[in-house]
C-alpha cells in the first residue's frame, strides 16, 4: 500500500499536475444561505440531537450539499449528493484525544464553479487550543457510512481511512496479468501502470500556501482516474498555526481565541437536474401552503403570547420545511431516499411516496416515478430496489471483475484455454465503464407496487390520453417504448402470483429465499435481521401488495384499450405478452383474471390471529417479565389503567413460518391496506377488516401498538415466543421500541381514506346505523393518533423511540435520516385532515 505523504506548495504552478488544483480565475461565486438546518429553534428539541447539527446548501448547478456536524465522534462530512453520491468527511479532536463539539463559522458558505468543478465552503469554529484531525475520507457516501458502521472512526487515528479491499484485489489481479493483457486492461482504467491504481487507493495530502496562509489540501480520484474529489482546511492566520504529522493535520491556537477554518470542497462529478416545486407540488397544495403562510404571518405578533397563534406558525414553518425537504429529495433522475445516508434511488421508498403524495403532487411526477422505475429494470422484469453508484459501483464491478479472474486463473491451471479466455473477456468488458451503475434486485415487494402505481397514473382523469400514450410510447431512455418495459414487469408479477392464482394453498404464497439453513431472508420494507421475526412468507406482500397488484394489472389492461392498443399490439411490445403466458393469458381472459383477483383477494385468511383476554393476559404477562423493572412497572400501570387486556383481539400476523403458521406479531402493515382499498365500499365484511386492522393499531400497548405521547409502534411481539423478543432486542430497528413515521403517516391517510369513502361531499355518513358509528369510530382514531404523535415532539423523523425511568420520554432514533423521502408525505396527511377539519 502506497504511504500518505505531505509536501509544501508554494505556488499555485506547483499543483497544476494534480486534478482539482486550486485555479486563480473562480467564475460564478456567490454566498448562499442554507435552504435547511437541523435542530430549528422553535421547532425541533437540540436535546434530541445529541450535539448533531446539520445544514443544507445548493451548489451552482442547483444540486443538494449537506454538511453534518456531529458531536459525539466528532465527525463532519459534507455529502454532494450528485449523479455519484459522494461525500468528504474528517475527525476533530482535542489534544487528549476526545471528540470535539464543533460550531458553524458563520451562517452562510460559498459556492463557485471552474469548468465541471464545483465548489462549496464554509467555516467552523472549535472553541479548544488545538485540533486535530484525522481519518479523512474522500469518496462515495457509501464507504462513509460503511466506515460508521464499522465503528472504526471511534479508534485513535491511522492511515488508511478505510481500505477498499474489492478495488486492492482488482490491482493483484492486474498485476497478475501477462505484460500485454495487462497494458490492455490499464488502458481502460486511464493509467499505465498498476503503481498509478494504487496511488488512487488513497488520497494525498499536500500542504499548500506560503508563510501566514497555510492550509491542507487532499485529493482523490476514482480507481478509474475518471472524477475526482478535492478537501482543503486552512485555519485563520490570525487564530492558529497548521501541522502536518501523519496521519493528523493539526491546527494549534496563536491566540487565546476560538479556532476558526475553512472546509472547501471541490467536485468534478456529474450533477442532477433538480426538480422546481412548481414540477413537485399541484396548484391545490401550493395553494393550502400560501394559505398557511398567510395564516402564519398574522399569528406572528401573537406568537409569543398566544398558544394558537404559535401553533400556527409553527405548523405553517413546518410545511415549509417539508417542502424544502422534498425539493432536496427530487430531481428529473430519480427520487432519493433520504440524506444523508440514502441519497440514491430507492425504488419502493419511490412509489411508496407516489401513492402516499397524490393528493399533492402534479400529474407529472408520478411520470418522473414511473419511468425511473422502468429505467432500471432488471433482465427479468425487476424492480431495482437500490442503486450503487459513482465509488460504490467501482466496488462492486470490481468484486464481480474479480470473480471472473478467480475463475480465469482456476481455468488456465486446469488448461481449460477456451473458458479461460471466455471468464478474462467477461473481466475485461466491466473495466471500461467501471462506474456503471449497479441495481440490487434483491426485494419483491417492489415489484407489486410499479403496478398500482402505474394504474392509478393510468386512471387519472385529469391526464390526457394523448400525454398518456405519448409517455408510455416515449424511447428517450434507450431501452425501447416504456410500454415494452412496463409489460416485461406484469409478465414477472402475473408470474409470481400464478401458482397462488391456480391453487390458494400456504405454500404457493410468494415466499422469502434462505438467508442460510435457519432463516429466511426479508423481501420487504421490515428489512432488518428481526423485521419479519424470520417469517417466510411477508403479510404484506401477500396479502395487501399481490392482490393490489392484479387488481392494479386488470385496471391497467383495461387503460391500454381505451388507449387504442390491441392484445396484438401488446404481444409485439413485449413477448411477456404472448398467449401461453400468465400475463398473456390473464390478458385474453378476463374471468381468468377476476379468478386470480379473488383468489389473492382471500390470502389475508392465512395470517390472522385470534386471542382470547386469557391468551393476551398470559403472553403479555410473560414478555413483562422478561423487561427490565422499571419498564415492566409502567406497562403494568398502562393495562390496570386501560384495561386493554381485557377484550379480544384479532389481527393480521406480520408473516408466517415455513409450515404456514402465522407469527403472532402485531404490526402497523394493514395500514398501507388502509390507503390502498377502495374506501367507498362499506359492505359489512369490509367494514369488519378495517375495524380488525385500526383497533390492533389503536390498542393500548403492550396489547396493541398504541402508546400515548408517542404513536403506534411498528411491532407488537408479546405473542410471539421468546426467540422473536430476543431478536427485535438485538436488532431494534422494526421492533416493538420504535415508531416510523412512514407507517405514521400511513395510518392517517389511511384512516382518512375511510372517512372520505364513507362520507358525502358535506362530510356526513353514506348510509344509516353502523355506517355512522364507523365513521365516528375512524375519527376517533384518527384524532387519537394525531395527537399521540403530535405530542412526542418528533414526528418529523424517519422513526423515533423512547426511554422510559417512571415516565416515558419519547427520543430520537439514532439511525434516523435528517430528509426522508417517506416522511415528507407529512405534507399530503396535513393537507388531507386540513381538508377533513381537522385543525
Amino acid at each position: 500500500m502506497r504511504k500518505m505523504h505531505a509536501l509544501a506548495v508554494w505556488s499555485v504552478v506547483g499543483l497544476t499536475s494534480l486534478p482539482l488544483a486550486p485555479s486563480p480565475i473562480v467564475a460564478q461565486t456567490r454566498t448562499v444561505q442554507p435552504v435547511l438546518a437541523f435542530p430549528e429553534a422553535g421547532l425541533d428539541d437540540p436535546a434530541a440531537y445529541q450535539g448533531y447539527q446539520t445544514r443544507f446548501f445548493r451548489d451552482t448547478k442547483g444540486n443538494v450539499v449537506q454538511v453534518y456536524l456531529d458531536a459525539r465522534s466528532g465527525r463532519v462530512v459534507t455529502l454532494l449528493p450528485d449523479a455519484v453520491n459522494e461525500s468528504v468527511g474528517f475527525t476533530a479532536r482535542d489534544a487528549t484525544g476526545k471528540p470535539i463539539r464543533l460550531e458553524w463559522g458563520g451562517a452562510d458558505a460559498i459556492i463557485s464553479q471552474v469548468g465541471n468543478r464545483r465548489t462549496i465552503e464554509y467555516q467552523l469554529v472549535a472553541n479548544v487550543p488545538q485540533v486535530l484531525i484525522g481519518w479523512i475520507l474522500l469518496g462515495s457516501m457509501r464507504v462513509e457510512r460503511d466506515l460508521g458502521y464499522s465503528g472504526r472512526q471511534l479508534e485513535l487515528f491511522d492511515w488508511p481511512t478505510f481500505r477498499l479491499r474489492e478495488q486492492e484485489e482488482l490491482i493483484a489481479n492486474l498485476d497478475r496479468l501477462d505484460p500485454a493483457e495487462r497494458q490492455r486492461q490499464l488502458g481502460f482504467l486511464n493509467a499505465g501502470v498498476t503503481s498509478i491504481l494504487e496511488a488512487r487507493l488513497e488520497p494525498d495530502l499536500i500542504t499548500t500556501g506560503m508563510r501566514d496562509r497555510r492550509g491542507v489540501s487532499a485529493f482523490q480520484t476514482t480507481l478509474d482516474g475518471k472524477t475526482n474529489l478535492q478537501l482543503d482546511l486552512s485555519p485563520d492566520p490570525r487564530d492558529a498555526s497548521i501541522l502536518v504529522n501523519l496521519p493528523v493535520v493539526s491546527f494549534r491556537a496563536t491566540a487565546n481565541r476560538p479556532i476558526r477554518f475553512t472546509v472547501r470542497v471541490t467536485t468534478d462529478a456529474p450533477p442532477l437536474t433538480p426538480l422546481t416545486r412548481d414540477q413537485i407540488f399541484n396548484a391545490a397544495f401550493l395553494r393550502f401552503l400560501n394559505d398557511a403562510r398567510v395564516a402564519a404571518d398574522r399569528a406572528r405578533g401573537n406568537a409569543s403570547r398566544n398558544a394558537s397563534a404559535a401553533a400556527t406558525v409553527s405548523r405553517y414553518r413546518q410545511l415549509e420545511r417539508d417542502a424544502r425537504g422534498t425539493e432536496l429529495l427530487s430531481s428529473r433522475e430519480k427520487l432519493m431516499a433520504g440524506l444523508p445516508n440514502y441519497a440514491t434511488y430507492f425504488g419502493r421508498d419511490m412509489m411508496m411516496t407516489s401513492l402516499m403524495m397524490q393528493p399533492v403532487w402534479t400529474d407529472a411526477m408520478p411520470e418522473f416515478v414511473i419511468a425511473s422505475a422502468l429505467r432500471k429494470l432488471g433482465p427479468a422484469g425487476d424492480v431495482s430496489h437500490e442503486e450503487a453508484l459513482g465509488g460504490q459501483a467501482i466496488r462492486e464491478n470490481a468484486a464481480e471483475y474479480n470473480a471472473h479472474m478467480a475463475e480465469y486463473f482456476r481455468l488456465v491451471r486446469r488448461g481449460n484455454t477456451a473458458a479461460a479466455d471466455t471468464a478474462l473477456a467477461h473481466a475485461r468488458d466491466l473495466l471500461p465503464d467501471l462506474q456503471k451503475v449497479r441495481e440490487n434486485y434483491h426485494m419483491r415487494d417492489d415489484e407489486f407496487q410499479l403496478p398500482v402505481v402505474v394504474a392509478r397514473y393510468l386512471g387519472n382523469p385529469a391526464v390526457s390520453t394523448a400525454r398518456k400514450k405519448a409517455f408510455l410510447m416515449d424511447t428517450s431512455d434507450g431501452k425501447g417504448p416504456r410500454i415494452g418495459l412496463l409489460l416485461k414487469e406484469l409478465g414477472l408479477v402475473a408470474s409470481l402470483a400464478a401458482p397462488y392464482s391456480r391453487d390458494p394453498t400456504v405454500q404457493n404464497l410468494i415466499g422469502s429465499p434462505r438467508l442460510d439453513s435457519t432463516h429466511w431472508r426479508s423481501i420487504s420494507w421490515r428489512d432488518s435481521n428481526a423485521g419479519y421475526a424470520n417469517g417466510r412468507f411477508a403479510m404484506d406482500i401477500n396479502a395487501i401488495w399481490a392482490p393490489q397488484a392484479l387488481r392494479s394489472i386488470a385496471e391497467i389492461l383495461t387503460a391500454l384499450r381505451a388507449m387504442g392498443f390491441s392484445q396484438n399490439d401488446l404481444t409485439a411490445f413485449a413477448p411477456e405478452s404472448r398467449a401461453g403466458t400468465p400475463l398473456g393469458d390473464l390478458a385474453r381472459d378476463p374471468a381468468l383474471l377476476q379468478r386470480a383477483i379473488q383468489s389473492w383477494s382471500g390470502a389475508g385468511r392465512h395470517f390472522v390471529v385470534t386471542l382470547t383476554p386469557e391468551d393476551i393476559k398470559t403472553r403479555v404477562t410473560a414478555k413483562l417479565q422478561s423487561l427490565p423493572a422499571p419498564e415492566r412497572a409502567y406497562w403494568r400501570a398502562v393495562l390496570a389503567r386501560t384495561a386493554a387486556d381485557t377484550l379480544p383481539l384479532e389481527f393480521l400476523a406480520i408473516s408466517l413460518d415455513s409450515a404456514g403458521k402465522p407469527i403472532p406479531v402485531v404490526n402497523t402493515d394493514p395500514a398501507t391496506w388502509l390507503l390502498l382499498r377502495d374506501a367507498t365500499d362499506i359492505s359489512p365484511e369490509a367494514i369488519a377488516s378495517v375495524r380488525r386492522d385500526v383497533n390492533a393499531i389503536t390498542r393500548a400497548y403492550p396489547v396493541g401498538l398504541f402508546v400515548e405521547r408517542l404513536g403506534p409502534v411498528v411491532a407488537n411481539d408479546a405473542y410471539a415466543l421468546p426467540a422473536v423478543w430476543e431478536a427485535f432486542e438485538k436488532d431494534q430497528y422494526h421492533s416493538p421500541r420504535v415508531v416510523w413515521g412512514r407507517e405514521v403517516n400511513l395510518v392517517f391517510l389511511g384512516l382518512a381514506n375511510q372517512i372520505n369513502g364513507a362520507t358525502d361531499n358535506a362530510g356526513k355518513a353514506r348510509g344509516i346505523g353502523d355506517a355512522v358509528t364507523y365513521v365516528d369510530d375512524m375519527r376517533t382514531a384518527l384524532m387519537r393518533t394525531y395527537i399521540a404523535v403530535d405530542s412526542s415532539g418528533l414526528k418529523h423523523n424517519e422513526l423515533w423511540s423512547y426511554e422510559i425511568d417512571g415516565t416515558l420520554k419519547p427520543i430520537r432514533y439514532g439511525a434516523s435520516t435528517d430528509v426522508q423521502l417517506w416522511n415528507v408525505t407529512d405534507l399530503a396527511v396535513q393537507f388531507v385532515l386540513k381538508k377533513l377539519g381537522v385543525y
